[in-house]
């Protein structure tokens, strides 16, 4: 049965909850758009190229079998199941190669790797499928990427039900290899067929799905609790203005201290959101494409290369030249709301420009990978970072430093709920607040969701960082798998704490009258043990007008920064 969020109240995960994109479901199609984005790069990839292997397959060809295998110790199994499949993709005998690499390869030194030890590795049968289809032009010619993986991405997670089925079998299956890339990739190219099996998960490795999954999960949960945040700091805002210059009693140390004023109080939470916000949206936007393949080598993505691009293409000289002439660009656009696979045309951008001196920049794997991230919305890093953590580092940071933002401002409003203090009052609604043993009772169950939040955030966050922290070798054991269910639950947490804290604070109601009992109260009752203490200083005011200092000086250049983050779009 399929995990609903029962113990996590406010974070549940139940149809309409704002949660609800970070549960099993979400990821699964995050992992299937990523697959889909990257058939249509492989394939438009292809085309191009069908006139120039009509006539010489076999010696541009014969390059794919010098990809690694895409797992440690041999085949990727995604690849073992899609060759053996129900699908029939690659069960057909592969077209002979001949026994002399150099006869295959061309004449060419470059293009010859018969004598690089890393090349004996192994092929990447994925990417030998590739080869072979390209060698026969007609295989290819009445391929629509676009339309065809989009219908069997929809046919296999597009309904509810359908979707929840399928990540319960991968569930299930993903403990034989680790992770659930793998039953996936198995199930993606039985329902692809012969024709668009062989470019599913072609060259690329389960970290590299897995990882782009959670990137495009986290991101659209960060852009959800932005969403939250920005009504939380508005309604902020608004109490700060209207409470500016309202005395009110601070507290130090559990004790009473000097006048301030409400308004400060509240700016002080705005502030703590605004940066918050801030940190969470440019980290967010700023997650990147997880790439690499088997050991973040790019073998797999060198072999479809080189099966489509003449031998001079990995000649490091000639790389710019050639992605010039490469038909890789075209119209993207990120994935919308709903969306699974997150384009409605085949897309790609042209290779970067190779900087002076580093011409190994503009190789040809290059453009491939600069395609699916721009398939994805996604920018693509210099390097893969299978075991360089830094993205999810600071995306779990930025997650747990805004439960932490509003797990202040559930604190304050807790302590300022309690009986014999009254300062606030949360929002009333139907049903919230109720008490099984006490119907007299009001609960501030908006703070106390918040606060849960902001207690869990930081050990999750502990988790990942950790797991950063004992990452090893090109691609880890076990470090990886630790971070996804705390990035998850993490992010779950987040947009919970947001949307909970931006009803909080759009509702919560003052008591003006109990603000000002307190202050009087709350010095006068002090002054006798005040009087005894060796650096007790002057009595504070507070008669009609009492000195509250710079507080509402504080404020204003508090709401400055939030006008400046307003008018700059932030």
């Amino acid at each position: 049965m399929p995990d609903v969020g029962l113990l996590t109240p406010g974070a549940d995960l139940a149809p309409g909850s704002p949660a609800a994109l970070t549960d099993d479901v979400a990821v699964l199609r995050a992992m299937l758009r990523a697959e889909a984005a990257w058939v249509r790069v492989v394939v438009g990839h292809q085309a191009p190229h069908d006139g120039d292997t009509a006539g010489g397959a076999g010696s541009a060809g014969g390059a794919g079998s010098a990809g690694r295998a895409e797992s440690e110790g041999g085949a990727d199994p995604a690849d073992a199941a899609g060759s053996a499949g129900p699908s029939g993709a690659a069960s057909s005998p592969r077209a002979d190669r001949g026994s002399d690499p150099a006869a295959n390869r061309g004449s060419d030194p470059a293009a010859d790797r018969g004598s690089d030890p890393a090349a004996d590795r192994g092929s990447d049968p994925a990417a030998d499928r590739v080869v072979d289809d390209i060698a026969d032009p007609e295989a290819d010619r009445d391929i629509d990427a676009d339309t065809d993986i989009d219908a069997v991405v929809e046919r296999l997670a597009g309904a509810d039900d359908d979707a929840l089925a399928l990540a319960t079998r991968l569930a299930r299956a993903g403990g034989a290899g680790g992770n659930p890339v793998i039953p996936l990739v198995a199930a993606l190219r039985e329902a692809a067929g012969t024709r668009l099996a062989p470019a599913v998960h072609a060259g690329l490795t389960s970290q590299d799905v897995l990882d782009t999954a959670l990137v495009l999960v986290l991101r659209d949960a960060a852009h959800t609790a932005v969403t939250d945040l920005d009504r939380a700091a508005e309604a902020a805002a608004r109490l700060a203005t209207e409470h500016r210059a309202r005395p009110a009693l601070a507290r130090t140390l559990a004790q009473a201290a000097v006048p301030t004023t409400l308004g400060a109080r509240f700016a002080g939470w705005l502030q703590g959101i605004l940066a918050a916000r801030a940190f969470l949206d440019a980290v967010s936007d700023a997650l990147p494409l997880a790439y690499g393949g088997a050991a973040g080598e790019l073998s797999g993505l060198a072999a479809l290369t080189e099966a489509t691009d003449p031998p001079e293409a990995t000649n490091p000289t000639r790389a710019t030249e050639l992605l010039a002439t490469t038909d890789l660009a075209g119209p993207s656009s990120p994935a919308g709301p709903g969306s699974l696979t997150g384009t409605t045309g085949r897309s790609g951008v042209a290779g970067p420009t190779a900087p002076a001196g580093n011409p190994g920049t503009s190789r040809p794997e290059f453009a491939l990978v600069e395609a699916w991230g721009a398939e994805l919305g996604l920018p693509v890093g210099p390097a893969p970072w299978h075991g360089t953590r830094t993205p999810l580092v600071r995306v779990a940071s930025a997650l747990a430093e805004t439960c932490a933002a509003l797990g202040k401002v559930a604190n304050d409003v807790l302590q300022a709920v309690r009986p014999g203090v009254g300062e606030l009052r949360e929002p009333a609604a139907p049903g919230r607040g109720t008490s099984s043993a006490m119907a007299h009772k009001r609960n501030p169950v908006l703070s106390v969701l918040v606060r849960s939040s902001a207690i869990a955030a930081p050990h999750l966050a502990a988790q990942v960082l950790g797991a950063a922290g004992l990452a090893v070798d090109e691609r880890s054991d076990g470090a990886w798998h630790a971070e996804w269910p705390a990035l998850q639950l993490l992010a779950r947490h987040t947009i919970a704490s947001a949307h909970a804290a931006a009803e909080l604070l759009e509702g919560l109601e003052v008591d003006t009258d109990a603000v000002a009992r307190n202050l009087r109260d709350g010095l006068s009752d002090g002054r006798s043990d005040a009087g005894t203490a060796p650096d007790a200083g002057p009595a504070p005011d507070v008669g009609p007008a009492p000195d509250v200092g710079a507080a509402a000086a504080v404020v204003g250049r508090v709401l400055d920064q939030y006008a400046e983050q307003r008018g700059q779009g932030a």
